[in-house]
């Protein structure tokens, strides 16, 4: 995974395991976000996707699933967060 510095600071400062960003990868929603970029998050779908990839350590996930990712049109993450509000899509 290619990741920006403010990036990694921000994984180590808001706790979010490098695992969850995989995750968010292979199974969460993408959006725009601007120049290219994509925001990355667990809506239902995703989360149902996960379960059923994940088996009988999906409910140990569950906490760590709401959490965004920005990703740039050349696949290097941004930034990361927890996510607080729903994500607006327009």
């Amino acid at each position: 995974m290619n990741t920006s510095q403010h990036a990694t600071v921000r994984l180590q400062q808001r706790g979010i395991s490098p695992l969850v960003v995989d995750l968010l990868r292979d199974f969460g929603k993408s959006v725009p976000a601007g120049d290219g970029a994509s925001k990355l998050f667990f809506d239902k779908a995703a989360r149902k996707k996960l379960k059923a990839y994940a088996g009988s350590i999906a409910r140990f996930l569950e906490e760590h699933l709401n959490v965004y990712a920005v990703v740039a049109a050349d696949d290097r993450l941004i930034t990361v967060g927890h996510l607080y509000e729903r994500v607006r899509r327009h």
